[in-house]
C-alpha cells in the first residue's frame, strides 16, 4: 500500500518507517495535520494514517475518497475526529481499540498522586535549594471514594489501582460491565459522593462537557479531577471557576479542550495566546501534561 502519514512526529518516523517498509508499504510522512487544506496531499495514496488532532470531517472525507484513498487508520483509540456517517460506503476506518490501557491507567494514577502530594512543586523547590515543606500537604487516598466515569479497559485498570490504594471505587457507565465487580451508580451520585473523579470515556455528543458548571457545583468540596481521555469532556471555563472557588482541590490534565494548536509542539520560545490554557498553567494545584499518557515502550 501507499500510505500518507499526517501530523508526523520524529518518534512516528522512528517506529513506523522501518515496519512499513519491511512489509512492502510505501510511506510518505507529512508534518501537516490532516484538514480540508491538506487532504489533497493524499492524492494517489491508498491509505492515510492520522492522530488525535487531525480532522476527518465530511469535507475531508470527500476529498480523500475523490482522490483514491480507501482507508483511514487512526494511530489512537479515540475517534471523535471522524465523521463516520460521511465515511460510510466511501472509506474504511480502523483504529487501535486497546491502546496501552495499562500505561494510561498508570499515568492517571501518577497524575492523582502528583497533584495531591504537590510533587512538582516540591521538586521545583529542592532544585533551587529550598527544602521547606510548607504548603506541600496532601490527603490520604486510603478510605476515600474514587468515582470513575467510563469502565472500558482503562477505567477498569484504574479501578484496580484505586483499590490498591484502599479506596472505595464507584463508577458510571451507560454500558456497565457486570462481571467486573465494580459498584455502578448514577452519574449524579458519583458526582456528589466522590473525592476523586477520573474520566475514562470517549468524547461523544453525550459526553461533551460531562463535567460542567452544574456538576462541579454538586461535587464535594476538595475534589480532585483527573482527565487522560479527551479535553472536551470538561468545560474548561467551569473547571477554572471551580479551582478559583477552591471547590476543586486539584486537577491532573493530560488533555485540554483546545489542545489542537499547542499539544505535541514546542512553544517554549513563543507567547501562548490561549488565555484559559495559561490560567490552568498558572495554578499551583493543576498539572497539565501534553497528551502523553499513551506514550510508553513495551
Amino acid at each position: 500500500m501507499k500510505i500518507a502519514f499526517f501530523d508526523t512526529k520524529p518518534y512516528d518516523i522512528h517506529w513506523f518507517d522501518g515496519i512499513c517498509r519491511e512489509h512492502g508499504h510505501e510511506v510518505k510522512f507529512f508534518d501537516y495535520k490532516l484538514s480540508e487544506d491538506t487532504a489533497i496531499l493524499a492524492r494517489g495514496y491508498d491509505a492515510v494514517c492520522i492522530f488525535v488532532n487531525d480532522t476527518a470531517n465530511s469535507a475531508v472525507i470527500d476529498i480523500l475518497a475523490n482522490n483514491g484513498v480507501k482507508l483511514i487508520a487512526l494511530r489512537c483509540s479515540g475517534y471523535n475526529n471522524i465523521d463516520f456517517s460521511a465515511a460510510y460506503g466511501k472509506i474504511h476506518v480502523v483504529r487501535v481499540p486497546s491502546y496501552s490501557p495499562s500505561a494510561i491507567s498508570e499515568y492517571a494514577a501518577a497524575l492523582l498522586l502528583a497533584v495531591n502530594r504537590k510533587i512538582p512543586r516540591a521538586v521545583g523547590r529542592t532544585r533551587n535549594g529550598n527544602f521547606n515543606i510548607n504548603g506541600l500537604i496532601g490527603v490520604n487516598l486510603s478510605g476515600r471514594t474514587a468515582g470513575i466515569i467510563g469502565t472500558g479497559k482503562i477505567g477498569r485498570l484504574f479501578a484496580g489501582i484505586c483499590r490498591g490504594f484502599n479506596m472505595k471505587v464507584i463508577a458510571y457507565d451507560p454500558y456497565p460491565d457486570v462481571s467486573s465487580g465494580i459498584e455502578y451508580t448514577t452519574l449524579d451520585r458519583l458526582i456528589s459522593s466522590s473525592d476523586v473523579i477520573s474520566l475514562h470515556c470517549p468524547l461523544t455528543s453525550d459526553t461533551h462537557h460531562i463535567i460542567n458548571k452544574q456538576r462541579i457545583q454538586r461535587m464535594k468540596d476538595g475534589v480532585y479531577i483527573i482527565n487522560t481521555s479527551r479535553g472536551a469532556l470538561i468545560d474548561t471555563t467551569a473547571l477554572i471557576d471551580g479551582l478559583k472557588m477552591k471547590k476543586i482541590a486539584g486537577a491532573g490534565l493530560d488533555v485540554y479542550e483546545e489542545e489542537e494548536k499547542y499539544f505535541f509542539e514546542d512553544f517554549s520560545e513563543e507567547v501562548i495566546t490561549d488565555d484559559e490554557l495559561m490560567l490552568l498553567l498558572s495554578f499551583p494545584n493543576v498539572i497539565v501534561s501534553s497528551h502523553q499518557a499513551f506514550f510508553f515502550f513495551f
